[in-house]
């Protein structure tokens, strides 16, 4: 049999395929009936039926086979089958994200951390937020491997978890909470025997730091190099659990934020004592500066405040 000659058919001019046809191809590959299909789309079976031969006139073509049951799809029903499994999700996607917007709700928020424990205290808010904000398309990044702020002012990031502030007319960086380090060790390890560590007494120790560059490790910048003190060893670890529990075998030391600890402190297995006088720090979610009263962030914001305590004073 040739193919069909279209020049021929006035209504083959314009093949053109509506929104509703793919609907009805999805519909009629779902339910494997013209019975099935029309109570789906809330259709009578004689106007499903009209709708199908108007395409197929269009198209010149068939989309299915008549007779057969279950109800089997043509080649060019197959085509256009393919083509609405495409177009119907992304459609769908595209119409929740619309609505998201409409409410107020960001779409998407890809969130990175520039710090390694953050994640402990960030997760267990997310169920909650997610459930607030279903429209929202949630990403988190633990620690990127780029750089976050060119990441930040591209698009690619809509939220930094970060202690470092840069003072830019195009970002803004929202106060959350101060936090203080402290030396965790093992309780039988020597330093336990001090109220308060010194720059000098980690001069004989190993300390187990993440695999960062010193500038960005306040345990360096903000309490060691400053009295002009090195620890007799620097480990790397990759993760903060390994890090704890390291320490708590005493094959090291480690200066971490007192939430990282906590649970480990409290069952025994470590102690933590301040540095110094205290090696104060603020964590700020960084957003773009036109970014910073969207609903969702806010509402984030919020739940980190409450969870790690009180805003510190704008920087």
């Amino acid at each position: 049999m040739g193919v069909p000659n279209q020049s021929n058919n006035p209504a083959s001019s314009n093949p053109g395929i509506d929104l509703k046809h793919l609907k009805t191809i999805s519909a009629l590959a779902e339910q494997g009936s013209l019975a099935g299909a029309a109570l789906t789309l809330n259709l009578t079976q004689s106007a499903l039926s009209h709708q199908l031969k108007e395409l197929e006139t269009r198209l010149n073509l068939e989309l299915f086979l008549r007779k057969s049951r279950p109800l089997v799809l043509t080649a060019a029903g197959q085509h256009l089958l393919a083509l609405a499994r495409q177009v119907l999700p992304a459609l769908a996607l595209t119409e929740r994200q619309l609505q998201a917007l409409h409410s107020g709700d960001a779409g998407r928020l890809h969130l990175a951390l520039d710090c390694h424990s953050c994640i402990q205290w960030l997760l267990p808010l997310l169920p909650d937020f997610r459930r607030q904000w279903p429209g929202v398309d949630l990403e988190v990044e633990s620690v990127p491997g780029f750089d976050a702020i060119s990441a930040l002012l591209g698009g690619q990031l809509d939220l930094l978890l970060t202690s470092d502030v840069q003072a830019r007319g195009d970002l803004h960086f929202e106060p959350l909470f101060a936090f203080d380090l402290t030396l965790v060790m093992a309780p039988d390890h020597l330093l336990c025997q001090r109220r308060t560590i010194a720059p000098e007494d980690l001069r004989q120790e190993v300390l187990l730091v993440y695999p960062v560059e010193r500038a960005r490790m306040d345990v360096f910048s903000r309490f060691l190099q400053p009295a002009g003190v090195e620890p007799a060893r620097c480990k790397t670890v990759d993760n903060t659990s390994v890090m704890l529990q390291m320490a708590a075998a005493g094959l090291g030391v480690a200066a971490l934020p007192r939430w990282a600890s906590d649970e480990f402190v409290r069952q025994g297995l470590l102690e933590a004592r301040p540095l110094g006088e205290g090696v104060r720090r603020h964590m700020y979610g960084a957003v773009r500066a036109a970014d910073r009263d969207q609903a969702c962030l806010q509402s984030l914001f919020e739940r980190i405040r409450t969870r790690m305590g009180s805003a510190p004073q704008e920087a």
